[in-house]
């Protein structure tokens, strides 16, 4: 007898109790407001949808919220590069060989994932380069089959959640019948990989709804129209996110609720394009939250958790551009308020998976033995910046019995939002040439020391002399294969 669905009813019922009855008796013993009581109505909408499917990924539905992760590419995973070429340099053989390159990066992402307990992820659209255009002639999925399964098992087994999100020239609303038939084909491409790793449909593709051409609801309905007309394989996919500057929230939910498509909630795009008819900007966490909770409805079952985008907006560029580094503080304030609602946080954020890392490291107790791991990622980075801070962070993981993690964060982005001193960018960088020392050449140490005495000259061009030095100590890590530094996040920054 298999005790597998035994044990997840069981579980199921434990969360049940644990995070809808007791806040429940609560609430009411309280004498609590509308706000709590609608708190615990979203608490059972979301077990409500666990319950009725308890077989999907069982080990994912241990954390209430869902899970946390990051998009396309990763920061310090050696072996991770998404390689392409240009149209011209397209052929058979040069496409067959990024095909393979990409695929090895896309494995090295997976581990990593795997190794760091993420488990959301969004795969590069360009895995198969020219994938909906010239690559559509090979046949790629046969030829690299049992990489792709292989692959696909190995996310699989770790209930890793993938998606893809196909680019801004994908747009399926167009006028132009020629420009919607290769929205079409880019998405059967999108469809063909997920297929191709043998995934099912609660791993999905994200799009936009396109362009507005002067008519917004006439926009919507071709948006429809053209939806209706794609393979099953791909409407069991596809989902549905709000943007920047055309599609507010309400449109897209319009949209997703009239033809059955789920909607994903971007909150940043929301603050820059939001509902309200004056155009004023409300990033208030609730506000966010009531959007979130109108979308829930439109997931059902078989497509898995409910997910949405988080970003921040960086404070020196453009409204929508994604802050450096997600500050922990400001995500914590939006996490928190979640408060039992089951979503997919997808980050979009520029350092990637350090962000999601950052986050998941801060939503629960993973160890200090996990922050330890981080810290020795980012201690370069830090020394360079601050030797305070350094030597603070290393106090504070003395005590193994303590798990210091939003303390340990604080410091560190602190620390890296410092300007850049020459003393530090020169003390961090002697530190890591120790790794070299005895084995660079002489012309390679000849050329650390000339680009050591440029960074230290300071001035203007002080910043980029420090680049130049991080660049060389980059190329020597990679020559002499040293994955601890190769791993840290000093030589990227």
């Amino acid at each position: 007898m298999n005790d597998t669905p035994f044990l997840a009813y069981v579980n199921n019922f434990i969360c049940w109790i644990v995070l809808v009855w007791v806040p429940t008796f609560q609430a009411f013993q309280n004498g609590s407001n509308r706000a709590e009581l609608a708190k615990v109505q979203t608490r059972i909408e979301s077990l409500t949808k666990r319950l009725a499917n308890p077989s999907w990924n069982e080990s994912r539905w241990e954390d209430a919220l869902g899970t946390i992760g990051y998009a396309c590419l990763a920061v310090a995973v050696p072996g991770s590069d998404i390689k392409g070429c240009t149209l011209k340099n397209a052929s058979d053989e040069k496409l067959l060989a990024l095909i393979g390159s990409n695929l090895n990066a896309l494995e090295a992402m997976v581990d990593y994932n795997v190794q760091n307990g993420i488990a959301l992820y969004r795969i590069s659209s360009d895995l198969i380069p020219f994938g909906s255009s010239v690559a559509r002639e090979l046949d790629w999925q046969n030829i690299f089959r049992d990489r792709l399964v292989d692959i696909g098992d190995r996310i699989k087994r770790a209930n890793m959640r993938v998606s893809m999100h196909p680019g801004q020239y994908t747009v399926l609303n167009s006028p132009d019948t020629a420009v919607a038939g290769r929205a079409a084909e880019d998405l059967d491409y999108h469809a063909a990989d997920l297929d191709s790793l043998g995934l099912n449909s609660t791993h999905k593709i994200v799009l936009h709804l396109g362009g507005v051409y002067g008519d917004k609801q006439q926009a919507k309905q071709r948006f429809i129209q053209n939806y209706n007309q794609l393979s099953d394989n791909v409407k069991q996919r596809l989902i549905i996110e709000n943007d920047g500057s055309l599609f507010n929230i309400e449109d897209v939910l319009e949209t997703g609720l009239a033809a059955q498509i789920p909607v994903v909630f971007d909150n940043l795009h929301n603050a820059i394009n939001p509902v309200d008819a004056t155009g004023t900007v409300r990033p208030e966490v609730a506000y966010d939250l009531e959007w979130i909770r109108q979308c829930s409805p439109t997931w059902h079952n078989y497509d898995g958790p409910q997910k949405i985008h988080y970003s921040q907006q960086h404070h020196q560029k453009r409204p929508g551009a994604h802050s450096d580094s997600i500050r922990i503080d400001e995500f914590l304030d939006f996490y928190n308020q979640l408060d039992g609602t089951e979503v997919d946080i997808m980050l979009e954020v520029k350092d990637k998976n350090i962000s999601a890392v950052k986050c998941l490291n801060c939503v629960s107790n993973r160890g200090i033995s996990q922050l330890e791991v981080e810290w020795a990622r980012y201690k370069y980075s830090i020394l360079e910046r601050s030797q305070e801070s350094y030597s603070e962070i290393r106090q504070l993981l003395r005590d193994k019995d303590s798990y210091p993690a939003l303390q340990m964060y604080r410091l560190v982005e602190a620390a890296l939002a410092l300007p850049l001193k020459t003393g530090g960018a020169i003390n961090a960088a002697q530190h890591v040439w120790g790794y070299f020392k005895d084995k660079a050449t002489d012309t390679e140490k000849k050329r650390f020391q000339r680009l050591l005495t440029d960074a230290a000259s300071g001035g203007e061009s002080g910043e980029a002399n420090v680049r130049l030095l991080k660049k060389a100590l980059l190329s020597l890590a990679k020559k002499y294969q040293e994955e601890y530094l190769l791993q840290g996040y000093y030589l990227y920054g």
